[in-house]
């Protein structure tokens, strides 16, 4: 059985969601993710290709999102030094007119070319990269990917991929994080690159050369079950609703190719407890208990199902 992991973008919630998602994942198939033979991460997800990538199991990361002791400090100051639930004040300028006026990207990708740039340091990505792997290096994983989206052009790029450009592990995931308007785009290889869920929030298609036997798919910005948002969740949900689509379609290729799909994303609890805004770390510790419950029961529920 050769599996591949995909875990989508999300922020600092979608994180603690992707955390309980892990657990019923592992509880599962008795399989320990690291193990994956494809480890491929968007935005958040990123964070997770490099942890996992460099050897920190799902118990360790639980652990870590419930502050109990014995979690190797780079985790636990990581957790700590997540990004403030509101960016600070962006740059007068636009992030990318030339994405704005692309004529071949989607909708919502040439928006966010519209968008300053913006002015926020992701010092909590590159001390946690430091601290897990080489000074210009990549994580241990031989197949760790993580996806950026060109800033001009659109195109979505898997870092660490056979046909990728040469980066450094702190780059790609910097730039994998790079949301519009928060934190400013990366140069690698003479482009600049951008948050890879400005374009797709899973990416899980790209595994589709590799002809995997199965693939499991996070996906914290997508939701089969949205049920009915009310007051800011409802402007949240539009967003939720387009990227829903877009994995959507993803996960139909790769079972068009023959590769069984477990896909997992919030449902409506998980939605309640999340809010309207996927930056809010004070609701993390009950994103994640949340998730916990509803990711187990998603799972069987999901096995099951297939027989």
């Amino acid at each position: 059985m050769r599996r591949g992991l995909v875990i989508g973008c999300g922020g600092t919630l979608g994180a603690a969601w992707t955390v309980g998602a892990l657990v019923a994942v592992e509880e599962a198939f008795g399989w320990d993710p690291r193990t994956a033979d494809v480890l491929l991460g968007t935005s958040a997800g990123a964070e997770f290709v490099t942890l996992l990538g460099s050897g920190v199991g799902v118990g360790e990361l639980l652990d870590a999102h419930r502050g109990l002791p014995g979690v190797r400090d780079a985790v636990s100051r990581h957790l700590a030094a997540a990004p403030h639930r509101f960016p600070p004040l962006p740059h007068a300028r636009f992030g990318s007119l030339k994405l704005a006026r692309r004529r071949d990207a989607a909708g919502m990708t040439r928006l966010t070319g519209l968008l300053p740039v913006g002015s926020g340091h992701p010092a909590f990505l590159i001390d946690l990269v430091d601290a897990l792997v080489p000074a210009g290096g990549w994580v241990k994983h031989p197949a760790a990917w993580v996806v950026g989206c060109d800033y001009d052009t659109g195109e979505r790029v898997a870092f660490g991929s056979p046909t990728a450009p040469t980066a450094s592990m702190k780059d790609a995931v910097c730039a994998s994080w790079a949301v519009p308007g928060w934190f400013p785009p990366v140069e690698i290889d003479g482009r600049r690159f951008a948050d890879g869920g400005i374009a797709s929030p899973t990416s899980a298609d790209l595994l589709l050369p590799l002809g995997l036997d199965e693939v499991v798919v996070l996906a914290p910005m997508a939701s089969v079950d949205p049920g009915r948002p009310k007051g800011l969740r409802r402007v949240e949900q539009l967003v939720r609703t387009r990227m829903s689509r877009l994995v959507d379609a993803e996960v139909a290729a790769l079972r068009a190719a023959g590769t069984k799909v477990l896909r997992l994303d919030p449902g409506p609890e998980d939605l309640a407890a999340m809010g309207p805004n996927f930056m809010d770390g004070r609701r993390a510790a009950r994103v994640l208990e949340t998730s916990l419950r509803t990711s187990r029961a998603a799972v069987r529920d999901r096995t099951v199902r297939k027989g």
